[in-house]
């Protein structure tokens, strides 16, 4: 702890923490609806086609986020855009699309010569590389996804639990969906460059899971998956400068021992009741 505490005052330590913080609060809020919507599996095809995008970025010899970014939003609209398309499942189209896009990143990846540190740092996240403009994305990701979500709760709600009801409701299904796909892979590029392709989706979809164990009400869930999001990145910062362990699966490792406190005392009182 000692030795934690001298690291806090080290500036990529500061940036590392409000970076950690804000995507535990970020993801928190947006997988609260990946979760019950079961875009889990979408949100983890965009994380690992990313691959591309980050690619891209090493090749041009720019900062991968300016071409993950817009890799990322256009790879999750043109997915929508097929399984609206077509009469295959969507689980068959986004294994289709995310195969072929991992096939572009690793042929892409195969020219780049020399040291590959930026690519492998991106693939597998280094929160203590995040710089202020990192912050900056992610707080106005943060700041932008609430207010849309939050004006449009009513529909979202809609959206979640019954489209074809929604439809007779008068809400624009088609402009919702393609609206929250939007801020879900922008969330999942932000995120990238702190935890990796490999666990982005925990950071979306273990918090939101903790909550539902929770509680069966949307407002106490949506609070607790944000709460747990933000929660797990700070005592998973703290492990990892602690004990010296890499800082993503630090907090996803946290997140996951949650899940499993929550899930065994969802259980124990339960069977207390029965009793």
């Amino acid at each position: 702890m000692q030795d934690f505490l001298t690291l806090l005052h080290y500036p990529f330590m500061q940036r590392a923490i409000a970076a950690g913080v804000l995507m535990g609060l970020l993801c928190g809020f947006l997988g609260s609806f990946v979760a019950l919507r079961q875009l889990s599996f979408f949100s983890h095809a965009v994380g690992h086609a990313a691959l591309v995008g980050i690619a891209m970025g090493v090749l041009l010899q720019v900062e991968p986020t300016w071409t993950l970014l817009p890799f990322t939003l256009l790879f999750g609209v043109a997915v929508l855009y097929l399984i609206d398309q077509t009469d295959l499942w969507s689980d068959s189209i986004l294994n289709i699309v995310l195969s072929g896009a991992l096939a572009i990143g690793v042929i892409l990846a195969s020219f780049i010569k020399g040291y590959r540190g930026n690519l492998m740092g991106v693939l597998f996240g280094d929160i203590l590389a995040v710089n202020l403009t990192d912050i900056g994305l992610t707080f106005l990701l943060l700041i932008l996804s609430v207010s849309i979500l939050l004006a449009t709760l009513r529909q979202q709600i809609l959206l979640t639990l019954n489209q074809a009801v929604a439809k007779v409701q008068g809400v624009s299904v088609q402009f919702h969906r393609y609206l929250f796909v939007v801020l879900l892979s922008l969330t999942v590029a932000v995120a990238i460059k702190a935890v990796g392709i490999l666990l982005v989706n925990a950071f979306l979809v273990i918090p939101a899971s903790t909550a539902k164990l929770l509680s069966h009400q949307f407002k106490p869930y949506l609070i607790g998956s944000v709460a747990i999001g933000a929660f797990s990145s700070v005592i998973g910062m703290i492990v990892s400068g602690s004990l010296n362990f890499p800082s993503g699966p630090s907090i996803v490792l946290v997140q996951f021992c949650l899940f499993l406190l929550v899930f065994g005392f969802t259980k124990l009182t339960a069977s207390w009741i029965k009793l």
